[in-house]
């Protein structure tokens, strides 16, 4: 049973709200909407009522709306404001990110933005390069802005702002690539004035503590932590409640992943894989949650927050929920950090069980891979939920997470005591190389309703691929959700049975919202889909629609037809290639450019399939790109680390896997 009307104005969704002014529609970021205009029983005339096409290279945000105006910021953190009603463009700030000075590092990682912030006529962005900005909701000038990442060398920012009462707090990603102290910080909403500073995890005890929870998070760490920064990046997800005048958040895995070089002698290493309460007004801290003690995988806890009243066995709780990477859905007591339940979302095997009063996790000791013996672990390093939104509808006490089922390879490095971490913004994981003769089966996705008070599954449907977008509940007992095959579908809320779907000519990743105007009810979305694998169907780079669609009740709004043309892949037969300049582009190219451009060189849509790209075929033109920068404005960062024999390499490796892939057809 799901409580309706809150706990001394907890921050339960008020059953009037139309707007969506907030990542996860309000302050409970429950990406819940409370209207029913458009439900079960009429769902089915939904139509395509406006749509507006997006010049950016990526496009899997969160948009807002409030008084009639849509905003969402795409690419390098472009913010639009859109006619609620028409789709009419209002105005667009751009912050220039490509021509900022620490751009052309800081670029090298991250995808994009994933959301802004709304409050009191201001609108909130916090761009890749490091700055939190605040812009004027009307007119999209400049309000201010403020370097956030002064302590953060080689931080980058993906994930939205939050608004926590007056503050307006940020964090910030890179614990995968360098060494890197997490923190969040949070700033007066009217000035952009620093409030406050909270670090995830202890530095180096010789220049002291900053506080005494640092002091008692460093008793959880061993050897040099330090010199590798610790990690715990803060790079998505955190909640408020203005009741407590709490801010929740959910911290990121240690540099390296793996601990046995970070803190070699074990521990907790505190704050890492948890969720934890600070007082909004000046960033103390309250209490915590850790789902993964020690975490020597890159399971993190910066999926969505969301938060609820349920009754649990009879009483009222005050409810934290979150489905982290590592394959449970976790409930806490908002108010006091008292673990109330765990269980299994999806396929994972690197715990035992949960302790039911403690919540602290039994490891599998096989998952620790000991002595170098390799481990196939579920969940993946995509995570069983990723940063796809998660949903929960007060109506149903159901949460609809999109789930994936994969594993990886895990191994210690040939030696661990020598591993060194590789500068220049490559992953580095202080992970081994998976032997050749072991294989792990394909990935696998679903939409999971998870019953929260029953701590169970009420249902599941299939769904295609690994990666599909993030949901949305709504008081229609509906749930809406985009899929990676293009298709916009809403779904019963109490038992998955689809209802209506479009074709969107276009894969999603982003979660919708709803709002009301003028008593009409519109649901929108925005399209733009991206991934390390290649996908079927696979959604081209350079050929994607992006595109805001919105929804109604009637309308019968018609999409031009969808040209797609399959881009050759190219070649210059009078390339020789060198066979010993190929190893050195593979080793470049499957340590960082994968992640974008793809597995296998196959892209999924994250940037253009090199193997189909003029680019590389001239000398010239591709170190532009590669080092220089030349499209850094198109989101490509440049690489000014790599060396002229490391470029040339490059070269090599793509034509070899280009004329591969052409020999295979």
């Amino acid at each position: 049973m799901v409580q309706g009307a809150g706990w001394a104005g907890g921050p339960t969704p008020a059953p009037a709200r139309s707007d969506w002014h907030a990542f996860g529609g309000d302050s409970t970021e429950q990406h819940y909407s409370p209207l029913d205009q458009i439900n079960q029983g009429n769902v089915s005339q939904l139509g395509l009522a406006w749509t507006y096409d997006i010049d950016t290279f990526d496009s899997y945000t969160q948009p807002l709306e409030v008084d009639g105006v849509v905003y969402f910021a795409v690419g390098n953190s472009v913010i639009h404001a859109l006619d609620a009603r028409t789709g009419k463009l209002l105005w667009q700030y751009d912050p220039d990110v490509a021509s900022q000075p620490e751009a052309k590092t800081r670029m090298r990682a991250g995808w994009g933005t994933r959301g802004i912030a709304y409050k009191d006529g201001m609108v909130f962005t916090a761009t890749r390069e490091g700055r939190l900005v605040a812009v004027d909701a009307k007119t999209g000038k400049l309000r201010w802005q403020v370097k956030t990442l002064d302590e953060a060398e080689n931080g980058y920012i993906t994930g939205p702002p939050w608004v926590a009462g007056d503050v307006v707090v940020t964090g910030f990603g890179g614990a995968d690539y360098s060494p890197t102290r997490g923190y969040v910080t949070g700033y007066d909403l009217k000035t952009g004035k620093k409030r406050w500073r909270w670090y995830v995890v202890p530095g180096d005890p010789a220049k002291g503590f900053e506080n005494k929870t640092m002091e008692m998070a460093a008793k959880t760490w061993s050897g040099e932590w330090w010199k590798y920064g610790g990690g715990g990046t803060v790079w998505h997800a955190m909640a408020y409640d203005p009741k407590l005048d709490y801010i929740y958040i959910g911290t990121g895995n240690g540099f390296p992943w793996n601990q046995k070089i970070r803190s070699p002698g074990g521990g907790d290493n505190l704050f890492l894989g948890s969720i934890v309460a600070l007082n909004a007004k000046t960033g103390e801290y309250v209490w915590h949650y850790q789902a993964n003690p020690g975490n020597t995988y890159d399971f993190t806890s910066t999926m969505d927050i969301e938060l609820a009243d349920i009754t649990i066995n009879g009483k009222l709780r005050h409810v934290l929920m979150q489905a982290p990477k590592n394959g449970f859905f976790y409930a806490l007591d908002r108010e006091t950090g008292q673990f109330i339940s765990a269980g299994e979302i999806a396929k994972q095997n690197w715990a035992k069980s949960i302790d039911p009063v403690t919540g602290r996790p039994e490891m599998n000791p096989d998952s620790l891979y000991l002595d170098g013996k390799a481990f196939v672990m579920y969940p993946f390093p995509n995570g069983a939920h990723g940063v796809q939104a998660m949903s929960f509808s007060p109506k149903t006490g159901l949460s609809y997470v999109p789930v994936m089922d994969g594993g990886r390879v895990v191994v210690d490095p040939a030696n661990v005591k020598d591993w060194h971490y590789r500068p220049g913004m490559f992953v580095n994981t202080g992970l081994g190389a998976p032997p050749a003769n072991l294989t792990v089966p394909s990935a696998s996705s679903r939409l999971v309703a998870w019953d929260v008070a029953a701590n169970r599954i009420a249902w599941q449907v299939p769904e295609p691929g690994i990666f599909n977008g993030g949901t949305m509940a709504t008081g229609g007992n509906l749930v809406f959700q985009g899929l990676n095959d293009g298709s916009f579908n809403a779904y019963s809320a109490q038992d998955g049975k689809k209802l209506w779907s479009y074709a969107m000519q276009n894969g999603m990743l982003a979660a919708p919202m709803s709002y009301s105007l003028g008593g009409k009810q519109y649901v929108t979305i925005i399209t733009g889909f991206r991934s390390s694998y290649a996908n079927t169907p696979n959604w081209d780079y350079r050929q994607q629609k992006r595109r805001v669609m919105t929804f109604a009740l009637g309308a019968t709004k018609q999409l031009p037809k969808a040209e797609v043309a399959d881009a050759p892949i190219v070649d210059d037969a009078a390339f020789v290639i060198d066979p010993a300049k190929v190893k050195i582009g593979a080793g470049i190219f499957n340590t960082s450019c994968v992640i974008c451009h793809g597995v296998g060189m196959a892209a999924g849509g994250a940037a253009p399939d090199l193997r189909k790209s003029s680019i590389p075929l001239d000398a010239a033109g591709f170190a532009a790109v590669l080092h220089d920068g030349a499209l850094m404005s198109r989101g490509m960062p440049g690489f000014g680390n790599l060396t002229p024999e490391e470029i040339e390499g490059l070269r090599h490796y793509i034509r070899q896997r280009a004329r591969e892939s052409l020999a295979a057809k």
